[in-house]
């Protein structure tokens, strides 16, 4: 079982030889959000982890409300991936971060299920169509049980969040179990996920 941490900007600076010390295999950096937002932090913190000896992974936190602002959001990061010269150095995936913690989709009416599935669609499949192949999808329990058809999704893998003692989605590839760590004798405001 390999453990993993996820960041973006909101986590200030990183001491990523501290992150590796403590016992963290890999990490899953926010690229970015919204319609074409760049992390502030996306290059510091992939160039951090990768140097201290980490695996990496990508997410987008997505504010698309139709299925080319999905597709856009995957050009994105796809742009940024070569950009970077990362797109061959992914091992940990890149995923779509479906959630609507600010009630933005809500508010734009984007609230059925298929209408949400199919943003993840649009999103996965293009990146499956660039050359990716560790595509998948970032929701909660609720989201991927709920909200999602995840039988729709071409078996992309699953990050699951659930904090609790065990993972209820059956079929996850990788759980997210806590909002928090203690790295280098603090506390740390992170996400912990486990593959």
């Amino acid at each position: 079982m390999k453990r993993g941490i996820d960041v973006s900007e909101n986590n200030g600076n990183i001491n990523w030889p501290a992150v590796k010390d403590a016992g963290f295999n890999f990490a899953i950096i926010r690229l970015g959000y919204g319609k074409g937002h760049l992390d502030g932090k996306f290059y510091e913190n992939v160039n951090g982890a990768l140097n201290a000896g980490l695996k990496v992974g990508v997410y987008y936190y997505s504010y698309a409300l139709t299925e080319e602002d999905a597709e856009n959001e995957a050009e994105f990061v796809d742009g940024i991936l070569e950009d970077a010269g990362l797109d061959d150095r992914i091992e940990m995936g890149i995923w779509f971060d479906m959630e609507d913690a600010d009630s933005y989709k809500e508010r734009h009416g984007v609230t059925g299920p298929q209408e949400i599935t199919n943003l993840c669609n649009a999103y996965i499949n293009s990146l499956w169509r660039a050359g990716y192949a560790y595509v998948g999808l970032y929701a909660n329990l609720d989201w991927l049980t709920n909200k999602i058809y995840v039988d729709q999704l071409g078996g992309c893998a699953i990050w699951c969040a659930q904090y609790s003692d065990q993972c209820d989605y059956e079929d996850a590839h990788i759980w997210q179990y806590t909002d928090s760590a203690r790295i280098n004798g603090k506390m740390f405001d992170a996400d912990i996920i486990l593959e």
